[in-house]
């Protein structure tokens, strides 16, 4: 049996989870409560060192501890629906824009998250190290997630997928970033409509419900 180790409050997680039910493949749930800090406990750690979720235990013993690994292994283990790309286009198109999605989105938001919230005020990086914040960060990564919905703005007008003509990974991790934008007080309004567009149909989706 396939086990997720997840938090339902965390966004790295859902990628996983509503990957997960893109495919139609059942799983088990461990969840790890990362606000009491569970993740950085004896007991995670023997399971996954990095103390960072999702962490996925394969049907074949494998343990992958990151998305990309999941995804990767997913794609490969169940190949339909298809979410990387069917033709080497395809797959360029959509490696392309899940990699701008987590790099101008998903990490410029946690930036000015971690670096900000009272909470976190040693724990500006996940991972098993402490770093201490730096503020300026905080502040640069508030402009770098707008410029993120900007562009996401852009891209999408016209458009019903972000990367291709259909459904694709990258879809699934910009909607991770546009809705943990929250954290940091951005959201999607009348100011980007072609964006607001793009959530209110992947809405639609049974997946992003989760």
């Amino acid at each position: 049996m396939i086990t997720l180790y997840d938090c339902a409050t965390a966004p790295s997680p859902r990628r996983a989870r509503i990957l997960l039910a893109e495919k139609g493949v059942a799983y088990e749930t461990v969840e790890i409560d990362l606000r009491r800090g569970e993740q950085l406990g004896d007991a995670y750690r023997q399971v996954n060192p990095q103390c960072t979720v999702p962490a996925l235990r394969t049907d074949e013993g494998g343990l992958l501890t990151d998305n990309a690994a999941i995804t990767a292994w997913l794609e490969a283990r169940f190949p339909e629906p298809n979410v990387l790309g069917s033709t080497p286009a395809e797959k360029a198109e959509i490696a392309s824009w899940n990699w701008r999605v987590e790099f101008e989105g998903l990490l410029a938001i946690a930036e000015a998250m971690r670096n900000s919230a009272p909470a976190m005020a040693e724990r500006a990086l996940a991972g098993p190290v402490n770093y201490a914040q730096i503020p300026e960060l905080a502040q640069r990564g508030l402009a770098r997630a707008r410029q993120f919905f900007a562009t996401l703005d852009e891209r999408l007008a016209g458009r019903d997928f972000l990367a291709v003509d259909r459904f694709s990974i990258a879809d699934i991790t910009a909607v991770v970033a546009v809705d943990f934008a929250r954290v940091i007080k951005l959201r999607v309004d009348e100011q980007v409509p072609e964006l607001q567009r793009w959530r209110q149909g992947m809405a639609l989706r049974p997946s992003m419900s989760l």
